[in-house]
């Protein structure tokens, strides 16, 4: 590690990352039209962004600069699979790591991991995915932060996970043990047709909000307990590519699936750019049982 990147991570430990996140949403949400105009022609510029690609394409279309950086996609720039069995990717960004969860153990990067236990704040709701796969998407600042189901789905159990805020940029990940089991962090979990799925939205410096369709926005508030709702009731049932949640500013998704359940597609390597609705994996799906009134129709 270079002295630049020892000394950024060294002086996270000790930022007040809570209070610079409230801050910056603050910042963010500001509907003074010079300063958001100029927050998203600086950003728009140092990161690339795409405005083409963007529902509205012009500042002036946005409020202020968190409904820039969430804003939606045409509808056309996108594309789905269409085999049935297919797996899509939930975010744009990039795979930063992608495998399989060995002795409950997700690799993080060279030489660190984090248990699935901590992961998901807790070792029975980790069961399932014992020995499963995993994929950590990283969405940079010109990403669409919007992020989708991979397969359809009925959830089962939100979790809000408190924590840290340490940045989650490939210079942290590498340095900062067990980051995205220290990060707050909010986990979704899904019955599938092949299983049970997770989607852990985390968060990191500056990210000042995490939400979810059926819920609004989770976090703020900073709790310092975990919170979980369980949804046995008309629970919210998500079609594969519909829209789940969404990052009030960047940071990385972390999909969980079941052991035996999928396969990941084997071209897809670490660093790889991903964009959303690209093949992701892929499962068999369930052969239909036949009862005794179809061998009557035979």
């Amino acid at each position: 590690m270079s002295i630049k990147n020892a000394f950024i991570t060294g002086l996270q430990y000790v930022l007040p990352h809570h209070t610079l996140s409230r801050w910056m949403g603050k910042l963010t949400h500001s509907k003074n039209k010079l300063l958001k105009n100029l927050m998203i022609g600086l950003v728009s510029k140092l990161y690339g962004v795409d405005m083409d690609e963007a529902a509205n394409p012009s500042a002036n279309d946005y409020p202020n600069f968190n409904a820039f950086f969430t804003r939606a996609l045409k509808p056309d720039v996108r594309t789905w699979p269409t085999a049935a069995n297919a797996i899509a990717s939930p975010a744009d960004g990039y795979v930063s790591q992608i495998g399989t969860i060995t002795g409950g153990e997700v690799f993080q990067a060279k030489g660190k991991s984090f248990t699935a236990s901590a992961l998901l704040g807790d070792a029975a709701r980790a069961a399932a995915f014992q020995d499963g796969r995993f994929a950590t998407i990283y969405l940079s600042p010109r990403d669409y932060h919007r992020l989708h189901m991979p397969v359809g789905g009925t959830l089962r159990e939100m979790v809000h996970i408190p924590g840290r805020l340490f940045s989650v940029n490939a210079a942290t990940t590498c340095a900062v043990p067990g980051l995205f089991a220290r990060n707050e962090r909010v986990a979704a979990i899904f019955d599938t047709e092949l299983g049970p799925m997770a989607l852990v939205l985390v968060g990191a410096i500056f990210v000042c909000g995490i939400e979810t369709v059926w819920h609004g926005v989770v976090t703020p508030p900073t709790v310092s307990e975990i919170r979980a709702w369980h949804y046995q009731a008309n629970p919210p049932t998500l079609a594969r590519g519909e829209e789940m949640g969404r990052f009030n500013m960047g940071s990385t998704l972390i999909v969980l699936f079941a052991k035996d359940a999928m396969q990941w597609q084997p071209e897809l390597k670490a660093g790889q750019p991903i964009k959303l609705g690209s093949l992701l994996g892929s499962y068999h799906k369930p052969t239909p049982q036949k009862g005794w009134l179809d061998f009557l129709r035979l």
